[in-house]
């Protein structure tokens, strides 16, 4: 799809569709319990809930027995996942996950971990921004290492993480576990 020639409607409608996004901060509404939120972004599209979908989600995320909780009733793991299911519920094509594990601790981070790395055997199209680097290796195809918005260096995960090119790269990895 051209994105530079579709009107600013057409754009809109593309994203909603065809993007799912994950937050680093679930923004969840706070008085919708779980299967709610997860099925806002359907009824606001004006299509029919797909039940048996829904429960596949459920199921496949570890939410089932909290379908009825809000937000507030459930750990930060299981909110970062029904913010999962709810940009699945549209069956994207693509999805974006902004630093998913970053308000986690680590217990909680793995969950989630899981749950991509799930979604990435299923041959999910993602881009996730991460700085946890066993999991990128382990899981990527390809990775982007950016420093203040520019490209550092591109490459094959094993390539950039255990052979960096760059200097900042290697900085990176000596800090940050690579």
């Amino acid at each position: 799809t051209e994105l530079h020639s579709l009107k600013e409607d057409q754009l809109a409608i593309f994203r909603r569709r065809q993007i799912g996004l994950v937050y680093q901060f679930y923004n969840l509404i706070p008085v919708l319990d779980v299967v709610e939120n997860i099925t806002l972004p359907v009824q606001l599209d004006g299509r029919k809930v797909n039940r048996e979908r829904l429960q596949d989600m459920v199921a496949l995320l570890g939410l089932h027995g909290r379908e009825k909780h809000l937000p507030n009733q459930l750990s930060g793991g299981q909110q970062q996942r029904v913010s999962i299911a709810r940009a699945l519920a549209l069956n994207p094509q693509l999805m974006l996950f902004d630093e998913p594990t970053s308000a986690l601790d680590p217990e909680l981070t793995g969950e989630i971990l899981a749950v991509i790395r799930d979604l990435a055997s299923r041959r999910m199209s993602m881009v996730v921004v991460t700085h946890e680097m066993s999991f990128a290796r382990d899981v990527a195809d390809k990775i982007i290492f950016m420093d203040g918005g520019v490209i550092v260096e591109e490459g094959i995960a094993e390539q950039v993480i255990d052979n960096p090119q760059s200097e900042r790269t290697q900085q990176f990895l000596k800090r940050y576990g690579g």
